[in-house]
């Protein structure tokens, strides 16, 4: 199947990589006239100089996707794509978009049957060997006829095994890809993907620096322990309930730098955990642990927030607490 792909960085090339490795035609266009060269190289891959160009170079009915940043750079791309494609073609944003933006654009582009699907992709810079799994909105038949794309970019069953009473349901999620409903759809559960993400994260952050600090001077003798954390994270890994490819990736990083030197501890969102929060607030369901992990990463940034000297400042008032030296 032939597709055009806009947005060739380390998820948008990946994509092209598997696809054309898979046998699918790619035509791609990058701002980044380097970037389109290097993946021109590829067998099945066909480079393009700009949106025109890559809508000429596709066979009707087109299909698009964008795997650019959510915001601006995603919503200029798609309405130029808008007013170059007909009646029958498809627009697929991959990147992360919030699915109201999904909603309004999908209505816009219905009014030239153009049909808009989005499809949030989990699977980072590992989805080229692993694959990415897929939670995908829009019309059916504009999801079914690119079904082979979706197959092709999805993981598959590999060695995990069935899940037990699926019988007679739709099989695609066995393999990885799920089409959740109608425009936006694809991004709000990948939203909430995120948003969990973020708890899971935090989950194993907080325990973690529990047993690295176990060891501090100012505990009786009888409760220290010094552990190896990273040893704790590798048996975990086998056969625990908690085992999962996040703790796969902290047993991979505490391996090889079990203090965590070369890390600053700064943490940035990219706007589904702002964006989970906000629909549980609108559904009234408590998410607790996702807004705390959202917390804490607005925490991150900061070496000494304002409120933690506001909060020295009256233990100092009402209890003449001084602030220790080392602290600041």
């Amino acid at each position: 199947m032939q597709l055009g792909v806009v947005g060739l960085g380390r998820m948008g090339g990946n994509i092209v990589r598997r696809l054309t490795a898979r046998g699918h035609e790619c035509v791609v266009y990058d701002r980044s006239p380097g970037a389109v060269a290097a993946l021109a190289k590829q067998k099945g891959a066909t480079g393009s100089g700009g949106l025109p160009d890559l809508v000429r170079r596709l066979q009707a009915p087109r299909a698009v996707w964008v795997m650019l940043p959510a915001g601006d750079a995603t919503e200029q791309t798609v309405t130029e794509l808008g007013a170059l494609l007909a009646p029958g073609d498809t627009i697929i944003d991959g990147g992360n978009s919030f699915w109201q933006d999904d909603v309004r654009r999908a209505k816009a582009l219905a009014q030239k049957n153009i049909h808009y699907v989005d499809a949030g992709t989990s699977g980072g810079v590992w989805g080229l060997e692993r694959g990415y799994c897929l939670m995908i909105g829009g019309a059916k038949d504009a999801v079914d006829r690119l079904d082979p794309i979706f197959a092709a970019l999805a993981p598959g069953r590999g060695d995990i095994p069935p899940t037990p009473h699926r019988d007679g349901r739709d099989p695609r999620p066995e393999q990885g890809y799920l089409h959740a409903g109608p425009p936006g759809a694809g991004h709000f559960v990948k939203m909430i993907h995120n948003g969990i993400e973020y708890g899971l994260m935090q989950a194993y952050a907080e325990g973690f620096d529990i047993l690295r600090n176990t060891n501090r001077a100012d505990l009786p003798a009888e409760q220290r322990f010094d552990f190896n954390v990273a040893d704790i994270a590798e048996v975990w890994r086998r056969g625990s309930v908690i085992s999962s490819w996040l703790l796969d990736l902290t047993a991979a990083a505490l391996a090889e730098d079990p203090a965590l030197q070369g890390f600053s501890g700064y943490v940035e969102d990219s706007g589904e955990g702002r964006w989970t929060i906000a629909a549980a607030l609108a559904a009234a369901v408590p998410a607790e642990v996702l807004s705390a992990a959202l917390y804490t990463r607005f925490r991150s940034r900061e070496k000494t927030s304002f409120a933690e000297k506001l909060l020295s400042a009256m233990r100092k008032g009402f209890g003449g607490h001084i602030e220790r030296p080392d602290k600041g």
